[in-house]
């Protein structure tokens, strides 16, 4: 049976469909922009004062010197390292304090809890973390961006709520046949987590590839920087000697002006399309997870 729509239900679909093709738009076009002036004539961008829905030309001269820039490989480099590296340490830290917060008849579980969610709103500051981290001996060292951020409180919690809703009948059945909490947590909880394991790990890989501020207070090593920092570098900070340094290692002093911003749209392509790549691979998984967190005991 067909059901004809009123006049009203018309109005509303239309405005509907309207409403969200502008708000899609909306989100489309930054990047739309920017990936479209990565691939322009930098004569015709440098003129252009609008927004770009098609490429003003087309040469891929901007990817070229990009990667001829002292800096973008060592930092690409640099993040692989902090993102695999970081995300491993976060994932593994997570699940194991996650795993220890579901135990209900161990009588320091909901003291920890409340430690975990004090930190949620007060931290100790930039100060006291930079006096840490140089009497850790941390500073200028890789192990700086990968140590005080191995678990995020807000994760840890989701960690625990989709941990807590596997039966705990698998868990004692594998007690009573002599399993260990090792055992238990990596051979029963994790295999059966992989929908919240899938969301923590692109929250933790994107966080870490998006990161620039602990580089910047914590590294003085610009062989260590990640590409991010590098990034900052070419978009912030323009008139610093260092970075126009860079700039004239690739471009002849007088085309500098014209060449600067076909290097910032195809820079910030460089460094966005992987986390865009990286996504479809845990989508499936993403929305199953995501609800994990929405369900509170």
């Amino acid at each position: 049976m067909v059901v004809k729509k009123t006049i009203g239900e018309k109005i509303f679909d239309f405005l509907n469909i309207l409403f969200m093709a502008i708000f899609s738009f909306l989100c489309i076009a930054p990047i739309l922009h920017v990936l479209f002036a990565s691939f322009s004539d930098p004569l015709q961008l440098m003129r252009n004062q609008g927004i770009i829905l098609k490429p003003l030309g087309f040469t891929l001269k901007g990817y070229q010197l990009v990667f001829r820039m002292p800096g973008i490989l060592t930092g690409y480099k640099n993040t692989l390292i902090y993102v695999i590296g970081g995300t491993l340490i976060n994932i593994l830290m997570t699940s194991i304090g996650a795993y220890v917060l579901t135990f209900k008849n161990w009588g320091y579980t909901k003291f920890l809890m409340i430690l975990v969610v004090i930190t949620m709103f007060f931290s100790g500051g930039l100060i006291p973390s930079y006096l840490l981290m140089q009497k850790l001996h941390l500073t200028d060292t890789r192990w700086a961006l990968l140590i005080p951020g191995a678990i995020s409180s807000w994760n840890l919690i989701v960690m625990r709520t989709g941990f807590m809703s596997i039966p705990a009948s698998l868990q004692e059945s594998a007690r009573i046949d002599g399993a260990g909490e090792w055992t238990i947590l990596f051979r029963i909880i994790l295999p059966l987590s992989k929908a919240v394991l899938a969301v923590m790990t692109l929250f933790y890989a994107v966080g870490h590839w998006n990161s620039w501020f602990g580089a910047m207070v914590y590294l003085r090593d610009r062989a260590k920087f990640p590409l991010q920092l590098i990034l900052r570098e070419i978009l912030v900070q323009e008139s610093q000697t260092a970075t126009v340094s860079q700039f004239s290692q690739v471009i002849k002093v007088g085309e500098l002006n014209m060449y600067k911003p076909l290097i910032k749209y195809t820079t910030i392509i460089i460094a966005t399309v992987p986390v865009l790549c990286f996504y479809p691979f845990v989508q499936k998984y993403f929305m199953e997870g995501v609800m994990v967190g929405s369900v509170k005991e």
